[in-house]
């Protein structure tokens, strides 16, 4: 096994898991051991890097390439959480190689463009090539829920010109991505004895008229305007959940709402859209509540002027093949920092549908590919 799959194979078993607002405990929740095995590689190249805190055991780990003759800064940016492992059919944390291809949690999503990073970012450290840019490498916590190191990054005033985003692309270039709101929406009721249901409120039937609407609302979106790369925005009811007792008429129940929104969505205008379909289910007997968003996720608009061409040139270079540039309908790290102005673009090696899967993996090969490309833009575009 070459260093890089090593480095792979290091970076997936030691288990990061976000708990996505779940009670989840134990030693391989947050990305506090991952932190620590990255601060403990850089130390041993001698590469300097600084951790910010970002929450209660959740570090953003920064370090810095500063090239010898460069007017340009561009930002390295890669999470270190992976999603839980429910439902997996493999050893989430055993990696295994087998043809080609590494298995493990997080393998694709995103420690396969974490290594590839980290290999070109130690190399371009070790080389210090004439004419490089100065790089910023930014290991940043809890992008696959809320994004809070990716927006803390965004407000730091990290002086890049350029911010590549580590997410599995297939190696091509994402320019511009949805955004996502996502929130619960709670009914209430009264309760009373299952056996004279007619003396309370049953909340959970308030619930099935909200959902009713709610997919009518997400028809409707899907027939509305339309963005021309991304196409429509789009609203589903991921988890619903209400009552104590089959016994017990409920009094409460509660869904959460994912919204992906389109370049010139806001994410409020999104949830007054939803307040105003739902105002009138609230009543005598029960109301129709709103708690306070948890993800406000910008969409990426596309930014990249002049630096589309470079970018490509490099990658095409790195890979034998010509990237294609394109739009997709997740989001990512790059939302914040689109919205502060600053020119990005998603790349990196594995295909989405590998990501949170139950056998999730990645090719090895795109992996060196993609190694070999994160060096080339550095080298390029200084």
């Amino acid at each position: 096994m070459d260093d890089l799959s090593r480095l792979l194979g290091d970076l997936v078993s030691i288990p990061s898991v976000n708990p996505m607002g779940r009670a989840l405990d134990g030693p391989g929740v947050l990305e506090a051991q991952l932190t620590g095995y990255l601060e403990g590689w850089f130390r041993a190249r001698s590469i300097p890097c600084r951790r910010v805190p970002i929450a209660a055991g959740r570090d953003n780990l920064i370090a810095r390439f500063e090239a010898p003759r460069s007017a340009r800064t561009l930002l390295f940016d890669v999470h270190q959480d992976t999603v839980p492992t429910d439902g997996m059919t493999i050893d989430p944390f055993d990696p295994r190689v087998e043809g080609g291809r590494l298995y493990g949690r997080g393998a694709c999503d995103i420690k396969g463009g974490m290594a590839a990073m980290l290999t070109a970012f130690a190399r371009l450290c070790r080389e210090r090539p004439p004419g490089a840019a100065s790089v910023i490498l930014a290991c940043t916590v809890d992008e696959e829920f809320t994004h809070i190191g990716s927006t803390h990054l965004a407000a730091s005033g990290h002086g890049a010109d350029l911010a590549v985003v580590a997410e599995p692309t297939r190696l091509d270039l994402v320019h511009c991505h949805k955004g996502a709101v996502r929130w619960k929406v709670r009914t209430t009721g009264v309760a009373c004895h299952s056996s004279s249901p007619g003396l309370g409120d049953n909340a959970i039937y308030r619930m099935a008229e909200v959902i009713r609407l709610l997919a009518g609302h997400a028809a409707e979106l899907s027939r509305g305007p339309s963005d021309p790369i991304l196409g429509p925005p789009t609203l589903s009811v991921g988890r619903i959940e209400g009552g104590v007792s089959v016994n017990v008429v409920p009094d409460r129940c509660a869904i959460e709402i994912d919204r992906r929104l389109i370049p010139g969505e806001a994410p409020a205008g999104a949830i007054e859209q939803v307040r105003r379909l739902l105002r009138p289910l609230s009543g005598p007997g029960g109301d129709v509540l709103f708690d306070d968003p948890w993800v406000t996720m910008p969409a990426l608009v596309p930014n990249l002027g002049d630096w589309a061409g470079p970018l490509g040139d490099a990658v095409a270079a790195a890979t034998g093949r010509r990237p294609e540039l394109l739009g997709v309908p997740y989001g990512t790290d790059a939302g914040p920092l689109g919205e502060r102005g600053l020119p990005c673009v998603v790349f990196g090696p594995g295909d989405i549908a590998q990501a949170h899967t139950k056998d999730e993996w990645i090719e090895l090969e795109q992996v060196r590919l993609a190694a070999e490309a994160y060096y080339r833009i550095a080298c390029d575009l200084g």
